[in-house]
């Protein structure tokens, strides 16, 4: 029984599929109100928040004055820090809400392209972190101007004006998918 116990702690303590505590990009999966399950905040001026950003990691080998490296960038979305105001939001919102997410998969391929064209030293450490620095400085700027502009998508116009900019941009980097 202790085990079953045991077993059965260890089963839930970790999220399941259907509760992911990240949600990759994906251009055959769009976002839907039930990937939002943070608590909404009264205060906001707005109806809903995506949380979304982008990571990534390398290794490098450097071996007789030659250096080789693997990496991964990825953009994902946080569903317990994304929420939206039950009876407030709608499908527009949540078109709203995905272009933040869209935004995030922008710069994951702009720092993908940075990289691979990149050339690394021996010093890559110092010269890799400014790029990914550069691009999440980009994103926040853009995702800010996103909302400013589209007035927290109150301004239609400019609304579809950035849907229609943010997918262009994806598909001018669809090679660093």
């Amino acid at each position: 029984m202790k085990i079953l116990s045991i077993i059965l702690l260890i089963l839930f303590s970790y999220p399941s599929e259907s509760d992911p505590e990240k949600i990759n990009w994906s251009n055959s999966r769009k976002l839907s109100w039930a990937d939002f399950k943070g608590v909404p905040n009264k205060g906001a001026d707005f109806v809903a928040s995506t949380n979304s950003g982008i990571s990534f990691s390398y290794s490098f080998k450097y071996k007789n004055d030659d250096i080789t490296y693997d990496f991964s960038v990825e953009s994902f979305f946080y569903p317990k820090e994304s929420w939206y105001k039950r009876g407030l939001v709608s499908p527009y919102i949540l078109k709203h809400e995905q272009a933040h997410f869209d935004i995030s998969e922008l710069h994951a391929r702009k720092l993908r392209r940075l990289i691979s064209e990149a050339t690394f030293t021996k010093n890559i450490k110092k010269e890799i972190e400014p790029l990914y620095r550069k691009v999440e400085e980009d994103r926040r700027e853009m995702q800010n101007k996103f909302d400013a502009e589209s007035e927290h998508s109150k301004n239609e116009e400019m609304e579809y004006q950035w849907e229609a900019y943010i997918a262009k941009q994806l598909k001018a980097y669809e090679h660093w998918r």
